[in-house]
């Protein structure tokens, strides 16, 4: 083709009187929106998709660290108890054995709060707690108050992993002591 020749439009250029064409034009256009329209419900499946992979995946970890834990707790309830009879025995308080539990005990104790692991507060005195404490008793005491404490209570990452057990006071001898003092 040199430069002196033209293309010219042929029957097949749209032209805007054209019936055909625009019906043609029309449902091209109509395809092309639905077409459109797919895709983006598609994207927002993926997106979705995505989204719940990752919670199922965070969940999982969850579970799977909240039973990790809850194997190894008792593991830490024996090395507490063990130091605890450390002070019904003064006379073992000094030995090199009692130390090296000691030592145990705070690194395991610091493994597990570098992990998200927390002690539920439950010593004397505190507030009762249904969703952290679990009562296993009732005894005289403040009404509704912590008296002593069975077994720690943990939290992971706000979930209660295990509650605390603790003995509650139920009220009875709280006149007694208030009007002595």
């Amino acid at each position: 083709m040199n430069e002196s020749e033209s293309v010219q439009p042929t029957d097949a250029v749209l032209e805007p009187d054209d019936a055909g064409d625009a019906a043609s034009i029309e449902e091209l256009t109509a395809e092309l929106e639905r077409t459109r329209a797919a895709y983006q419900r598609a994207m927002a499946d993926y997106q979705n998709l995505q989204r719940r992979s990752r919670e199922d995946r965070a969940e999982q970890t969850r579970l799977t660290m909240k039973t990790l834990v809850l194997n190894y707790l008792p593991v830490l309830d024996d090395l507490n108890r063990a130091l605890d009879s450390v002070t019904q025995h003064p006379e073992l308080a000094d030995h090199a054995f009692v130390d090296g539990v000691r030592m145990v005990q705070r690194k395991f104790t610091s493994v597990l709060e570098g992990a998200g692991v927390q002690a539920i507060e439950a010593g004397t005195g505190v507030a009762f707690d249904p969703q952290h404490h679990e009562a296993v008793a009732y005894t005289p005491g403040p009404l509704n108050q912590v008296v002593a404490v069975i077994q720690a209570g943990y939290v992971l990452d706000s979930t209660i992993i295990r509650p605390a057990m603790v003995v509650v006071g139920n009220g009875e001898g709280q006149a007694g002591a208030e009007a002595g003092t």
